[in-house]
């Protein structure tokens, strides 16, 4: 049974290295290294991780790492160098445990006869169709290096339309989250200190400053069931939103949003130009390519209008035609896309539009940001201002009869 090793070792040049690799026994291995024109200082067996049988305990492979991967795996191919040679070193280098692990059976696979693309399509959570699609393409058309480039490319611009929308959702979230904490902690912890005194004055409380002290009340009697009828309702939203169904209505509540909406087509129509123009510049048939694109369209409105699409170029139509049937994809979109196929040159005006809709998607959360925070604050300073003004009203009104 292979055996993982950890080896410290020191080059011709006197470089130290270091890394991990796998072998039968510590012989095999010192062989290995001894291959590579290593003179080795240290070689231990590594200690076993007693999580590592645990999946959920492993860590996740984030984009940033796939991004790592792919261009260092690219530049090895270029150089020359042997799949399993290339995959191996990436394998020994890798700082997350998990790629790690992937990698290492990948190269197992690899060595077993199978293509890099039919190894990569056994771990589909970390490499997607998309990617396992293209690889094929690379190994089909003798250029893996170039596909590679652009996959990191491709992934790295993805992210980035990734990081934005989910800036633009989490900023208000976390705003309006903050002050209901606020509001709720104000509301239990502190009119009640207020309501004490208040009942020393002996005298009816103005109306703003009564319904503040029986929202308090009702808070402090219901503060539980408050709590569970939010989890409550969260876990029936979810239930509902991964049923068929529900996702499709509220896939398409969330595009008809007034203010959200429009960065979500914007954001889809991105998504689906750059994907699609990836594939089809990378040699991936049409057909399997918008199948794909539908997959990971990441809304079941946009997934059935590219399925729509997908058949009707089986029937001869073009893509232009279905995809100016609907409100999505704007007439600018459809027409740049008819050009593209009336001169061939498809992938090229795909990528054009995915460009410049990456630049409209940067504008919309710009202006979504400009606009939500006078909102929010307005939001903060009504709220709990008027909690605060509320419950000085009957000092305020005392000191003035005292006054007078």
């Amino acid at each position: 049974m292979a055996q993982m090793y950890l080896w410290v070792a020191e080059t011709k040049k006197g470089r130290k290295l270091k890394g991990e690799l796998e072998a039968a026994n510590e012989q095999i291995a010192r062989a290995q290294l001894k291959k590579r024109n290593l003179n080795i200082l240290k070689l231990k067996p590594k200690p076993k991780d007693i999580f590592e049988s645990i999946p959920f305990l492993q860590p996740k492979v984030k984009s940033k790492d796939i991004v790592i991967f792919t261009r260092q795996f690219s530049t090895m191919i270029d150089a020359g160098l042997p799949l399993v040679q290339g995959l191996n070193i990436l394998s020994e280098q890798s700082s997350n445990p998990t790629l790690k692990i992937i990698l290492k059976q990948v190269t197992k696979d690899v060595e077993g006869g199978s293509t890099l693309a039919e190894a990569l399509k056994k771990h589909p959570k970390v490499f997607d169709d998309l990617f396992v699609n293209l690889v094929a393409a690379g190994e089909v058309g003798g250029i893996l290096d170039t596909i590679l480039q652009r996959l990191a490319t491709f992934i790295e611009k993805a992210d980035d339309l990734k990081r934005k929308i989910k800036g633009a959702m989490t900023y208000p979230a976390v705003v309006v989250a903050i002050a209901i904490i606020v509001i709720a902690v104000i509301l239990i912890f502190v009119i009640p200190v207020f309501q004490d005194m208040f009942a020393s004055f002996g005298s009816a409380l103005p109306v703003p400053t009564q319904f503040v002290v029986n929202m308090s009340d009702f808070m402090k009697s219901n503060f539980i069931w408050m709590i569970l009828a939010f989890i409550v309702i969260g876990f029936a939203y979810r239930q509902y939103r991964n049923s068929k169904g529900g996702r499709k209505t509220t896939d398409n509540l969330f595009l008809k949003l007034p203010i959200f909406g429009d960065l979500l087509k914007k954001t889809a129509v991105a998504r689906f130009t750059r994907t699609l123009g990836t594939m089809l510049s990378s040699g991936v048939p049409i057909l399997d390519s918008l199948e794909i694109v539908a997959k990971t369209a990441g809304n079941v409105v946009i997934e059935e209008i590219i399925y729509d699409v997908r058949s009707s170029i089986a029937e001869g139509q073009t893509i232009a035609e279905p995809l100016s049937e609907n409100d999505i994809f704007p007439g600018m979109v459809t027409q740049m896309i008819s050009v593209g196929e009336a001169t061939g040159a498809l992938d090229t005006m795909l990528n054009k539009v995915a460009d410049f809709y990456d630049k409209e998607v940067d504008a919309a959360v710009d202006a979504l940001t400009s606009m939500l925070e006078p909102l929010l604050m307005l939001f903060l300073g009504g709220s709990i201002g008027g909690l605060v003004v509320a419950m000085y009203l009957p000092i305020f009104s005392m000191a003035g009869a005292v006054g007078g």
